[in-house]
């Protein structure tokens, strides 16, 4: 070990001499000045690391207000960096949630807008960008992006198995090694696959060790549900002991030129919703020497926000074409607002539970705006006349009959959206800037619906990919009279899935 120590010490010592060596050699150039500086701003890039978590509500961190679960990896960023407490996804689910980060870009822009389906073919991801940056890309853990020729890692590690856990860990030795050897910046997405079900198994929990909310508070003596809470809590604290090593590997390693971002991909108590249990996220950076230690920013900032600011840091600038914005002056320290409005998607369809209940939604720091488009009370306006379309339609409005074709909150007052006001009088204004709003973001990202009430597209991949809405899943049985009876011409079949 100390030899290994030793070795690696030696080595970096040699980097800096050449270096030197380099930075003298230029200075007797003719063009030294301009060399020089491109020389020193890539020995100055920080190095960057985005950690992701899986299926987490961002109520279940010490740091935001949890004190009953153990995530003191988190909370200890928290103490040394930025919180944020207004940082979103745009869709509560895997897929289309990471393709975010990876892009710049809103799901129906970039294509991955259902679960388990592509982005685009012609999308610059965070590969392309930061490579052309200087940087080395690298992933290690949970992907389930594509296709390849968009997310090109210069290196890529699957997660590990390990015995006596629910998951597959994070590959903690391809990273601490690389670590020990890089020579150059890099970026890197350490994406765990915790605390995502299936959970630790545990018996005979006790309510009182778990924090209760108004979404889920009429659960409290539900046995099982207390288990799984339980088992959830084991889950999250399994993953805290995962990031302690990485924060280990970056003390022991890595200078404080390092930028480290923690967030967890979506909730899960919101999954495939809109309400903010399922898009609010957790956000913590800490970058010693440029985040003042334990601040907190409550400026809205969003996943497509991500790659602009990683490019805004290596020097670069994001495209016209990306959504999100850089926040390098939130971590610098300046009160700025970054997003007047974020935005969140609903689709439903190719998924286990696929039904026909698509959902769009509008944010600012206040009020939330939500148009469930195949509500009960617009179902009728939204039949096609064809009874094996119809069929599901109707089905898709009955699932969520308790949903509303609109709803408004005021999230200073009723953070957990119990009480809709969308038909206030006195919020009318506000509710109908929203929808404006609203409707000029859907149509800006080519979105296939619109604010016409009728207009229900049935959604499919090509071919038999997917989960397609008349047929079986592990989860959801359809009658035999209607199974297998869409048929061309019933979906839109979106080709690059």
């Amino acid at each position: 070990m100390i030899g290994e120590d030793f070795n690696i010490t030696k080595s970096r010592i040699y980097l800096k001499i050449a270096i030197g060596l380099t930075l003298i050699g230029l200075t007797n150039c003719g063009n030294s000045n301009k060399t020089l500086n491109k020389v020193q701003k890539a020995i100055d890039k920080p190095n960057i690391i985005f950690y992701l978590a899986d299926d987490q509500d961002v109520y279940d961190y010490g740091c935001y207000g949890n004190k009953k679960v153990n995530t003191s990896a988190v909370d200890r960023l928290a103490k040394e960096g930025m919180l944020f407490t207004n940082a979103f996804t745009a869709q509560a689910i895997c897929a289309p949630s990471r393709s975010q980060l990876f892009t710049g870009k809103y799901p129906l822009k970039n294509g991955c807008f259902a679960n388990h389906t592509a982005t685009k073919p012609n999308i610059k991801s965070v590969t392309a960008r930061m490579k052309q940056l200087g940087y080395e890309v690298v992933l290690a853990g949970k992907s389930h992006v594509k296709p390849s020729s968009v997310y090109q890692w210069d290196r890529e590690w699957q997660p590990v198995p390990k015995k006596g856990v629910p998951r597959d860990y994070i590959p903690l030795d391809s990273i601490e090694a690389y670590f020990k050897t890089s020579n150059k910046p890099f970026c890197m997405f350490i994406t765990s696959k915790y605390p995502h079900a299936k959970y630790f198994e545990v018996e005979h929990a006790n309510k009182e060790d778990i924090k209760w909310y108004p979404f889920n508070s009429d659960k409290k003596d539900n046995k099982d549900f207390v288990n799984k809470k339980a088992g959830y809590y084991k889950s999250i604290e399994e993953d805290n002991n995962q990031i302690e090593h990485v924060l280990k590997y970056v003390d022991d390693y890595l200078g404080d030129n390092t930028l480290f971002i923690y967030s967890a991909d979506h909730g899960v108590s919101g999954k495939f919703t809109v309400k903010d249990i399922g898009l609010k996220v957790p956000f913590v950076a800490r970058w010693p020497k440029v985040i003042k230690p334990g601040t907190t920013s409550s400026q809205l900032i969003h996943y497509t926000d991500v790659l602009p600011t990683f490019m805004d840091i290596a020097g670069g600038k994001a495209t016209d074409d990306m959504d999100g914005k850089s926040f390098l002056s939130l971590l610098k320290g300046e009160d700025i607002q970054i997003n007047e409005y974020v935005y969140g998607v609903r689709t439903n369809q190719n998924i286990l539970n696929s039904e026909v209940f698509p959902s769009r939604m509008i944010r600012n720091k206040r009020y939330k705006y939500i148009r469930n488009f195949n509500a009960l009370e617009v179902v009728k306006q939204n039949l096609t006349g064809k009874p094996q379309v119809d069929y599901f339609i109707k089905r898709g409005a009955t699932a969520f009959k308790k949903e509303p074709f609109e709803a408004l909150y005021d999230l200073q007052n009723d953070p957990f959206e119990q009480h809709n006001l969308a038909k206030n009088p006195e919020l009318n204004s506000m509710k109908e800037n929203l929808k404006k709003a609203m409707f000029s973001w859907m149509k800006s990202q080519g979105d296939i619906l619109n604010k016409t009430i009728g207009n229900m597209p049935i959604i499919t991949p090509k071919g038999n990919k997917g989960f397609k809405l008349d047929q079986d899943t592990p989860t959801r049985t359809i009658p035999d009279a209607v199974k297998n009876t869409l048929k061309k011409g019933d979906y839109i079949v979106i080709e690059h899935w």
